[in-house]
């Protein structure tokens, strides 16, 4: 990783920017959790790539799931969440880690959301977008 430039200081983050990171990293531990109790194992968290950031990436037998993970205020709210997916910046990621680690490239390969809201059961949408031009 490069060092930051000398010119540009280092800024404190809004205390906005703190609140959502933090509830980001909340949101991660729960779907984490909630795929472990559905026997996926972790294989990685925080992915971040040159091209974009895979927020986990879990593992059944051969197939390799790379979630996004959406939390929202109320669950209405998760077509919003789904409409907003950046769905070319995870396949690009995905592919950045799939060269990195080809084993996993040989198995099936899925893209799912798991969305999270207070006061709701999380929602774990499997096939939740295709990887068209995958690896």
């Amino acid at each position: 990783m490069m060092p930051r430039s000398p010119s540009k200081p280092k800024r404190k983050p809004s205390a906005f920017r703190r609140f959502a990171e933090s509830a980001g990293r909340r949101g991660e531990f729960w779907a984490a959790l909630l795929l472990r109790l559905k026997f996926y194992r972790i294989l990685a968290s925080r992915v971040k790539t040159p091209v974009g950031e895979i927020d986990l990436i879990a593992a059944r037998g051969k197939l390799t799931v790379f979630v996004e993970v959406k939390s929202r205020s109320f669950s209405p709210q998760e077509f919003e969440a789904l409409e907003a997916v950046n769905r070319k910046r995870i396949v690009r990621a995905a592919q950045y880690w799939l060269i990195r680690e080809p084993k996993r490239a040989d198995g099936e390969l899925r893209f799912d959301v798991i969305f999270l809201a207070p006061f709701a059961p999380p929602r774990h949408i499997t096939n939740a977008f295709d990887g068209t031009g995958l690896i």
